[in-house]
């Protein structure tokens, strides 16, 4: 069965639309819908990931296509035919541009095409069931083939991102630790141009107040 659905911009990880009613019935949705967003954030970076791709989480799998810097995807038990997951994003595909595509390059807020769910939960109706006819046929239409769509394991696909995000942090640790030892440079050299030449303002102190003293008195 289709469990979760949601599409958004590549080139930022903005979510622009989802099923509204995903997850009633999913145990951990939230867990599985914070994945989806990292995988998002993950294709906004820009790392070359197949246009269309299958991605193994637990008992589910996330299927996703990319068209028009648009990403499409499902998540669906791992039983449902792979088949008729890619013909169902066709679908929300195909309208979701023909409604709203001279829309997406602006669109500035989250879920802007939040009204889009009415077709997406028309659509997953008519492909929950596998065994109607309907969907038989489309199983069976040679047309659109899925055996060379890549498969692979969430953790594979966002440890790349996560060791981005390591790359950077340790980056930002180190400039700022950089900035404090070059502040504690600059401390310790005045500190020791202090002790330097202490002694000898001192010294110069008295010496000028000794003048001062005598020439009140004489």
């Amino acid at each position: 069965m289709v469990k979760l659905t949601m599409i958004a911009r590549v080139t930022d990880g903005l979510p622009l639309a989802e099923g509204l009613d995903d997850g009633r019935d999913l145990q951990d949705a939230e867990f599985y819908k914070q994945q989806v967003k990292a995988l998002f954030k993950n294709l906004s970076r820009g790392q070359n990931e197949p246009s269309r791709m299958s991605v193994e989480t637990g008992p589910y799998i996330f299927h996703y296509i990319i068209e028009g810097r648009i990403c499409y995807l499902t998540m669906c038990d791992r039983a449902y035919p792979k088949k008729l997951a890619f013909q169902y994003l066709e679908d929300l595909k195909n309208e979701f541009e023909r409604v709203n595509g001279s829309q997406i390059e602006t669109a500035a807020r989250p879920y802007a095409f939040i009204k889009f769910d009415t077709f997406i939960q028309k659509t997953k109706k008519l492909y929950q069931d596998t065994r109607t006819q309907r969907n038989i046929s489309k199983l069976n239409d040679e047309l659109y083939e899925v055996h060379q769509i890549m498969t692979r394991n969430v953790q594979e696909v966002l440890g790349v991102g996560e060791k981005l995000d390591q790359v950077s942090q340790m980056s930002s640790r180190l400039t700022s630790e950089s900035r404090i030892y070059a502040d504690k440079a600059k401390d310790l050299n005045r500190q020791a141009l202090i002790r330097k030449w202490a002694p000898v303002a001192i010294v110069l102190g008295v010496v000028i107040l000794l003048f001062w003293v005598r020439k009140k008195i004489w």
